[in-house]
């Protein structure tokens, strides 16, 4: 008996001894997403210091190196690389000779891989094919094949960190076609991330210590209770990639410009926001089995660094200096005056209220279009245009800041309508005051969505129900027929149904100016030389009252108390006179309506 519990006790030790001295590792990944040509930390609009680019995720990626050690970290992009800033512009349109930008400078901080985002296609693939001979790492997509469905890039990348392999699979949202220019992506075909990534996985599985799956798209579901977070049209895949193919070990995301860390089950998730503002870590502790020698992983931590903390990296900086420079004297170049401000003080407002920013970009696009219909957006909050004076691109790119071109469409007058009612969903009223809905900012904002239109009249009305806010909605003096055939501008994303405009997919397209906004915009100051800042109020939000006539009252006398054309009353109403008791509805504009309720209390 004590000859037996001498031998259980010796087993005991000896199996501790190899608990305690089995061989670990701690592999971190660093995971940038939706950088969109953002080295310098500079708002290109004021030129003032900002906490975002390459340089400065430069300084998180030294960092994580110097801790962990070179050969146990490796830095992974999710996509929208080569397109979104004044720089990658410039480079793209004016100075392609040189080595791109971001590569060159992602080649310096040694990526392992990026993946094709959907920007990635909008200078054309000649500029896309130069960038990617040009890198030192490659640009991965499993689910985007040529015509034969053979895969067009590089489909996954395996790397061998000192003895545990790390596969990357590249994966691409499909919603692309739905955007992109056709001749841009001429004999692609993009094939479901899921299904794709199903056969992949499943072969990798055998090779890798650490599955990963870097997709450029989001996650359109909640994490934690797997609802919906946006219509399933097929966009955003994560929660579905996560939940629907097994093997993962990591899910890389991006295209939503989120800020995400999370699990889905046991897939760590990051989506480090956009244009290098964080950069997403996932920590992986492995421990080798010493049975068969394969990497065992026992803990995944998926976390974001927050890039205002750290300063841009010298290096970084010296390295494209050349390209900030030609950039910088390039948005300094005066191209016209405006006479008047076309300045947004409040974006909130300006979605509320015809303005002269806005007016003059859908003139603009009906100006080299010679539609009489058309509509834009405020992209951001950031956007703020120019006061009375000088004219620069940088003015100009600052408020255009897609490589969107135009298309013309032929579209009903319901169209119309039921692109209006979408856009007025952008509008809650609670309490007697207008608000954002919240559905459009969370979880990803969505401003950019929301369209203002020229050409056409019409009111939204906030205090009528979601679907049925727009009323009058007139063009060239008559109610717009919502039968009839109408020619609108808009830009191309917006013509294909992106955003939620889904009664815009498929429509005929009349004729299409491929030349991008921003260039158009600053041909048109050039050749006007002086544009002047007008408002035509041909739209805005508006309160629904009503108003009960009294006995002798006439339609005029209503009409005059109220401050309301005759005509207006008619047709808001469907009636020629009106007696002791009718209720008549009638509209006041929502900056009015507060005056009054303020004067009321």
């Amino acid at each position: 008996m004590k000859f037996g519990r001498k031998v259980l006790v010796g087993i005991f030790l000896l199996f501790a001894v190899v608990l305690l001295f089995a061989e670990t590792r701690e592999i971190v990944i660093l995971h940038t997403s939706d950088l969109h040509g953002y080295i310098y930390p500079v708002d290109y609009a004021t030129n003032k210091a900002a906490n975002h680019g390459l340089a400065k995720v430069a300084s998180v990626i030294k960092e994580q190196r110097q801790k962990y050690g070179e050969d146990n970290v490796i830095v992974i992009d999710t996509g929208d690389l080569i397109q979104g800033s004044p720089m990658e512009y410039y480079h793209a349109k004016f100075d392609n000779s040189d080595v791109d930008p971001m590569v060159l400078v992602m080649n310096h901080l040694k990526f392992a891989a990026s993946v094709i985002g959907n920007h990635e296609f909008n200078y054309g693939l000649d500029v896309l094919s130069k960038a990617i001979s040009e890198a030192e790492f490659p640009f991965v997509s499993a689910n985007i094949t040529d015509e034969y469905d053979i895969p067009y890039f590089i489909p996954y990348q395996i790397v061998d960190l000192d003895g545990v392999k790390v596969c990357i699979l590249g994966l691409t949202t499909k919603f692309v076609p739905n955007w992109e220019d056709p001749r841009n992506i001429k004999g692609l075909k993009f094939k479901d991330p899921v299904e794709t990534a199903k056969l992949y996985v499943e072969e990798l599985r055998d090779i890798a210590d650490i599955m990963i799956v870097a997709y450029h798209g989001g996650l359109e579901r909640d994490p934690a209770t797997g609802n919906p977070t946006e219509p399933l049209v097929g966009e955003n895949q994560g929660y579905e990639l996560a939940t629907q193919v097994a093997g993962i070990d990591v899910l890389l995301t991006g295209h939503q410009h989120r800020a995400i860390a999370t699990k889905i089950g046991n897939v760590a998730v990051t989506q480090p926001y956009n244009w290098g503002k964080m950069v997403g870590k996932i920590t992986i502790k492995l421990e080798k089995n010493e049975e068969d020698g394969k990497w065992i992983i026992k803990e995944v931590k998926p976390e974001l660094i927050d890039v205002s903390k750290y300063p841009p990296d010298e290096e970084i900086l010296e390295l494209a200096k050349p390209y900030e420079e030609k950039t910088q004297a390039w948005l300094d170049t005066p191209v016209g005056t405006a006479k008047g401000d076309f300045w947004i003080s409040d974006p909130f407002v300006a979605r509320l209220w015809d303005n002269p920013l806005i007016e003059f970009v859908n003139k603009v696009q009906m100006y080299y279009t010679g539609a009489k219909i058309s509509s834009t957006a405020l992209f951001t909050n950031d956007v703020k245009g120019w006061k009375d004076g000088p004219i620069t691109l940088r003015d100009i790119n600052a408020v255009y800041i897609y490589p969107n071109t135009l298309k013309v469409l032929k579209v009903k007058g319901k169209d119309i309508k039921d692109a209006l009612e979408r856009s007025a969903d952008y509008f809650v009223f609670e309490d007697g005051i207008a608000k954002e809905n919240k559905t459009w900012i969370e979880p990803k904002v969505q401003r950019y969505n929301y369209d203002m239109w020229e050409g056409i009249s019409y009111k939204i009305v906030l205090n009528r129900p979601k679907g049925d806010r727009i009323v009058d909605l007139m063009f060239e003096g008559k109610p717009l027929d919502m039968d009839a055939e109408y020619e609108i501008v808009l830009n191309n994303y917006r013509a294909g149904g992106g955003g939620g405009y889904e009664m815009f997919k498929g429509k005929p397209v009349v004729r299409e100016v491929l030349i991008e906004m921003a260039e158009l915009m600053s041909n048109y100051v050039l050749e006007k030389k002086e544009i002047e800042a007008t408002v035509d109020n041909n739209w805005g939000a508006y309160i629904e009252m009503t108003y009960t006539v009294h006995s002798g009252e006439t339609l005029e006398s209503v009409a005059s108390k109220l401050g309301i054309p005759v005509e207006d009353i008619k047709r808001w109403n469907n009636v020629e006179e009106v007696k002791e008791g009718d209720v008549l509805k009638y509209y006041v504009p929502y900056f009015e309506y507060l005056k009054l309720m303020q004067k009321a209390s």
